[in-house]
């Protein structure tokens, strides 16, 4: 995964998410961290949560449960997470 100060991920995902409300998606983010630093695990396979993706969906899971992929290598994730 690529670190990516959460502040600079929310400005990326409203660029092409203009509709999406600036103060919801940074709570979220934020939630997310906080449960992946206290060690949160994927509801599916038990593997560390995706801080990103599961602010995103809206349920805590790991990269691969989340997008059905492998390779996280060109995927980002919270700095202060990674």
């Amino acid at each position: 995964m690529k670190p990516i100060r959460l502040e600079e991920y929310v400005a990326k995902h409203l660029a092409v998410n203009p509709d999406e409300k600036e103060s919801d998606l940074s709570r979220r983010l934020k939630s997310a961290v906080e449960r992946k630093r206290a060690g949160a695990r994927c509801n599916v396979c038990g593997q560390p949560i995706w801080g990103i993706g599961s602010a995103t969906v809206g349920w805590d899971g790991c990269f691969t449960c989340i997008t059905g992929e492998w390779d996280d290598s060109d995927d980002y994730e919270i700095d202060t997470v990674c």
